[in-house]
């Protein structure tokens, strides 16, 4: 319901038309209000504070029923707010010289006015407001201690190539077979370079044992070809964790693996059924591979500090090409052969994108262009074609010992799989 208040004039008299105020939105902003001044009070145990549990509270209705009543009425509360802040500073700042309270102070106003139109959202950022005030000295120590230089750096690198240059790269297919699009390999830029950072902060908060294996797996559902190059780096940095950032990679690619189930559910029940087994047999060596990544290799070296890099550019941008030059030549077979390449366009593909090419063969299996011998056979293939192009990055990321022993366990998956098909 919108609320508003309306005035009409009727046979020279003003009659008033009231829109009741609705109930959750007017709970919403009090449950904010009510959230934000416990933690407040909380923050300052054993002296007054200027803005409390009521003031808070209060506030929040103020901005929830000043907006009902109408903007004008709004901006009036809201101005009125930031003046009694100004003040509350001025008094208090010998004894407190922050403006956390202050700005906390407008901002529940604020969000009781967006609770009027939008309960869910006020809801979620009064609980991060409360979370940002009660979490002080943790994100004090976080900014000041934790947190080194160099990882600061390289934090503002990753946050401007993803806000600021991504945005304004075209985001359109030029050349040749319309593949190259800038937006799609500068977003594989910085892919690389989330996912290498993920690794650098769980290992921090982790530990070299558990650090690589949990960033390894979740990273797996955005990319394992970038999860792989990105372990490699951590290589480079630190070469006594090879055997983690092996089971990372492992992980990223049964995470990978995994993914193929919704594919196929969706475009090919029927397929699916019939390539289980492979696809168990596979995860089943992966994941072996991974556990043995948790051996306690590399215990004795500490996790990285503001000596290590969070992730190298270039080995991002060269892993973008590499998978763009693939792209290429996919396409290229495709035109040229025609329908007759279409499988070994699905293929190729999967040298850069494996979902992409399941789907493709999915879609084939569900339109009855290949039987299911043919489609499982595919599937088979297209893990193999990835998993020779994983190998080449990871030689190329990590070095000799990081990419054999990735290949070792990605040749493996690809054996189980293979036999699995072969038997039935």
């Amino acid at each position: 319901m919108q609320a508003r208040v309306r005035l009409e004039a009727q046979s020279g008299m003003t009659a008033i038309t009231v829109h009741a105020l609705p109930l959750l939105p007017l709970a919403t902003a009090l449950g904010v209000g009510l959230l934000v001044g416990a933690v407040r009070e909380r923050r300052h145990p054993g002296r007054a504070t200027s803005a409390g549990l009521r003031t808070h509270a209060l506030a929040a209705l103020c901005g929830a029923v000043a907006l009902w009543l109408g903007l004008a009425v709004f901006v009036v509360v809201v101005a009125l707010s930031g003046l009694f802040a100004a003040m509350s500073y001025r008094l208090s700042r010998a004894e407190d010289p922050g403006l956390t309270g202050e700005i906390t102070l407008v901002l529940t106003t604020l969000l009781g006015g967006l609770a009027l139109g939008l309960p869910a959202l006020a809801g979620g950022l009064g609980v991060v407001v409360a979370a940002l005030v009660y979490l002080k000295a943790p994100l004090h120590q976080l900014a000041r201690e934790r947190v080194s230089e160099a990882e600061v750096r390289d934090g503002l690198v990753l946050l401007a190539s993803a806000l600021v240059v991504l945005p304004l790269v075209p985001d359109r297919s030029i050349g040749p077979f319309d593949v190259f699009n800038p937006a799609m390999l500068w977003k594989l830029v910085v892919l690389v370079m989330a996912i290498s950072a993920l690794g650098h902060v769980a290992l921090r908060l982790v530990g070299n044992r558990w650090g690589l294996a949990v960033a390894g797996f979740f990273a797996g559902y955005v990319s394992s070809t970038a999860a792989v190059a990105g372990f490699g780096q951590r290589v480079r940095e630190t070469p006594s964790l090879r055997s983690p950032a092996v089971g990372a990679a492992m992980l990223a690619n049964l995470a990978s693996l995994s993914l193929f189930v919704p594919i196929l559910l969706a475009v090919s029940p029927g397929l699916l059924a019939q390539v289980g087994g492979e696809l168990a047999a596979g995860g089943a060596v992966l994941l072996a591979g991974g556990l043995l990544g948790l051996r306690p290799d590399g215990q004795g070296e500490p996790p990285p500090t503001a000596q290590s890099r969070m992730f190298r550019f270039r080995h991002a941008l060269l892993f973008a090409v590499i998978i763009t030059a693939v792209l290429f030549a996919s396409a290229a077979l495709n035109a040229w052969l025609g329908p007759r390449g279409a499988m070994a366009g699905a293929t190729l593909a999967a040298l850069a994108e494996v979902h992409a090419a399941a789907a493709t063969v999915a879609k084939l299996s569900a339109s009855g262009a290949l039987d299911v011998e043919q489609a499982r056979w595919a599937i088979v293939l297209m893990l193999a074609a990835s998993s020779v192009a994983k190998s080449v990055v990871a030689f190329a990321s990590g070095g000799p010992a990081y990419g054999l022993r990735v290949a070792a366990g990605l040749v493996a998956m690809v054996v189980a799989t293979a036999t699995v098909a072969w038997l039935n």
